[in-house]
């Protein structure tokens, strides 16, 4: 019987079913074409207690996030920019100096805490994944290479590595024992500390039929009114909360220690809260017809590609992202459809997607093939991608996304 991850509560409603998939990050050398992939299903339920929605695991978390774990942060400038900037912003608000200490959870590979250092305020990341933890240490910041929770807390606790700040970029959806993990940050925090938390927003993903924002990593899908209340019962207090529009529409949420509440609580938290009540966050009527609308999505996905064959147009793919592997598995594309996805991760380059196999190729073979259609599958920075690949004009190329529906662009 499926447990609620938070609460323990057995009473659920269905979200999102996309069948069976492999893991969207677990990304195929050329051997691993000849043997059977490791499926699992992919089913996301809503508690009707608590309000968190969450999937119905299958497997352990190291099955997702393994030593050659290969999503990097680094490869997106946008994505570098907000990280310059939250620690520009973050320094000056909460003063910090060289006499304080930041640490990151999911500190990947050093995207965000590089801009820490070159501020001169000490630092630290906690990574478990070796491949992004390796490329942290080669920028010269050091590196806990550990999954977060409580125990991990206590011992860098004991070790005098309490924080000042802390921050958890897109990774509160990405455990499975999310009591765990927020109760660590009570722990690590200084008694004045804070720590942020950004995650994609679930009104934003459900108003901008975000289904491929799905995916077996992703262990929870986050409403302010489930974050703090899982909060609250693990030793933190919502203090703060903005909005920021990345990954198709995100919260920052600030929070500090529950027994040292040094941080007045903001107007924007009760709005937020409040405005999750009016869009029905707390019935079950918000979460019906999601299942619906990915279905309509896929179906115009699936419709272009099979016209697209018919007229004889050539279609690639930018961006190996795990939501694209989500839509593309959803879907029931292969390499048939779509000739090979270009991707500027070398760790990713000459391996194959999972599930779909479409081969995973440097930039370099837009410009020898020519596509007619490219299809943005990492949707959440077209903007920065139609600039990047605006050359495919040269020969009438067009972009493409899915999401939330089929878009077609020059």
């Amino acid at each position: 019987m499926m447990r609620c991850r938070h609460c323990g509560g057995t009473d659920f409603i269905p979200f999102l079913d996309l069948g069976e998939a492999p893991p969207s990050n677990s990304y195929l050398d050329g051997a691993d074409l000849l043997h059977p992939e490791k499926r699992y299903p992919l089913v996301i339920r809503t508690c009707t207690v608590c309000w968190l929605t969450q999937t119905e695991d299958f497997a352990n978390r190291e099955e997702f996030f393994s030593g050659d774990y290969a999503y990097f942060s680094s490869f997106s400038k946008t994505w570098l920019d907000h990280a310059k900037a939250y620690v520009e912003t973050m320094r000056d608000r909460f003063d910090l100096c060289v006499d304080s200490l930041v640490a990151e959870v999911a500190a990947n590979d050093g995207y965000l805490l590089q801009y820490v250092r070159e501020l001169g305020i000490p630092c630290y990341g906690i990574e478990p994944t070796r491949s992004t933890a390796e490329a942290a240490r080669a920028k010269g910041i050091d590196i806990v290479e550990e999954f977060f929770g409580r125990e991990l807390a206590e011992e860098l606790a004991r070790e005098g590595r309490q924080a000042d700040l802390i921050a958890a970029n897109n990774v509160l959806a990405h455990v499975p024992d999310i009591n765990d993990f927020v109760g660590g940050f009570a722990r690590l925090l200084k008694p004045s500390g804070v720590a942020t938390f950004e995650f994609p927003h679930l009104y934003e993903m459900v108003r901008g039929n975000q289904f491929d924002t799905a995916y077996h990593e992703h262990y929870s899908y986050l409403s302010l009114l489930a974050v703090a209340r899982i909060f609250l019962a693990n030793g933190l207090t919502v203090f703060d909360v903005e909005n920021t529009p990345h990954h198709g529409g995100s919260l920052r949420v600030f929070a500090c220690r529950s027994d040292h509440s040094v941080h007045p609580l903001t107007q924007a938290v009760e709005a937020l809260l409040d405005a999750e009540r009016e869009a029905g966050m707390d019935a079950q009527s918000f979460y019906a017809g999601f299942q619906a609308s990915a279905e309509a999505a896929r179906d115009g996905f699936r419709t272009f590609l099979a016209d697209a064959r018919k007229a004889g147009l050539k279609v690639a793919a930018y961006g190996a992202a795990a939501k694209g592997n989500t839509l593309l598995n959803f879907a029931g594309a292969n390499a048939g459809d779509i000739a090979f996805v270009v991707d500027r991760n070398p760790a990713k380059q000459r391996r194959y997607m999972p599930g779909s196999h479409i081969p995973i190729v440097g930039e370099d073979r837009l410009l020898s093939d020519k596509p007619d259609r490219v299809v943005i599958l990492p949707w959440n920075i077209e903007t920065e991608i139609r600039s990047q690949l605006a050359y495919i004009s040269d020969w009438g190329g067009q972009f493409v996304t899915a999401i939330p529906t089929l878009q077609t662009r020059s």
